[in-house]
């Protein structure tokens, strides 16, 4: 079955870099390459450019509208222009926000229904990914998985997307076994590798994973590696590293009352902090918020 995929596109340097790895891990996809852009009105040489008088204010304004339209097509012809050379099937989608890009591609994530969100992360504080302001809330907002795919990643690392594994954080809960289908389901061709990450073996979970024919792969946090959320994401981290896998997939930990996502501390930190692309699956809807079997997922 074709996956239908709605790329965060503008343009930058780590649209691309998502863009090229969202095709490398799901080829011949669909894909709406979107670009939701604000109206220029603070762009000074424009506005120097497009004034024509206190008398003309409203030629004015959709001078700068039109204007705004145009460049964003320009700007989204580039990502539809890669993802048709790498293979996939894509189409252009331009449409004015006058603010809040995260929560306006939440709305058309709803309204479109793709498998899966593609978006890039702004970069690297140190060795920290740091995730802009647009990815953050789309992470915590969309209805669908969301993959965030870091930029820039070493060769190393982007050397293990085209090909490697997928490693799903593992816990029992809902979240971890929504994450897992959504592996299998948009990466059928990968192997995938549950990991389950604690401070003490005795915790590992017993909770079988849905289909009860793959192993758990228990991974123990070392000592003194900080809070508890960042030490299992770097354990997770480290052990994608070593079996070089081409992205992590991590579930949500579940929803307030307002049906916002709310991220556990892992899901998080491994957002924050991962070297490869990340996959964030939201909880179903209806299922709990966590079970007491373990922390590896969310």
């Amino acid at each position: 079955m074709t996956k239908r995929a709605l790329v965060c596109y503008d343009g930058s340097a780590a649209a691309n870099a998502a863009l090229r790895a969202g095709t490398q891990l799901l080829p011949d996809a669909h894909a709406w390459i979107a670009y939701l852009w604000t109206p220029p009105f603070a762009e000074e040489g424009l506005r120097r450019r497009l004034w024509a008088g206190r008398d003309h204010i409203e030629e004015f304004v959709e001078a700068l509208r039109g204007e705004g339209a145009w460049r964003a097509e320009q700007v989204v012809v580039t990502g539809v222009t890669i993802a048709r050379t790498a293979g996939w099937r894509a189409e252009a989608l331009t449409r004015p926000t006058e603010g809040g890009e995260g929560f306006e591609l939440a709305r058309t994530t709803a309204a479109l229904e793709p498998d899966v969100v593609l978006v890039g992360s702004r970069g690297l504080d140190g060795f920290r990914a740091v995730l802009g302001s647009v990815s953050d809330v789309l992470v915590h907002y969309s209805p669908k998985p969301v993959l965030v795919v870091p930029h820039p990643m070493l060769m190393r690392d982007a050397a293990a997307v085209p090909g490697g594994p997928v490693v799903v954080g593992w816990d029992g809960s809902p979240g971890a076994s929504a994450a897992v289908v959504a592996a299998d389901r948009l990466l059928p061709e990968r192997e995938v590798v549950l990991v389950s990450v604690h401070d003490r073996a005795e915790e590992w979970p017993s909770t079988p994973p849905p289909d009860g024919s793959r192993s758990v792969n228990p991974v123990q946090v070392r000592p003194g590696n900080g809070a508890p959320g960042h030490a299992i994401a770097d354990a997770l981290g480290g052990y994608a590293a070593d079996r070089s896998a081409a992205l992590v997939v991590v579930g949500s930990r579940g929803r307030s009352a307002a049906q916002e996502i709310m991220l556990g501390s892992v899901a998080m930190a491994t957002l924050h902090h991962a070297h490869r692309p990340v996959l964030v699956v939201p909880r179903p809807h209806g299922a709990p918020a966590r079970t007491p079997a373990g922390r590896g997922a969310a």
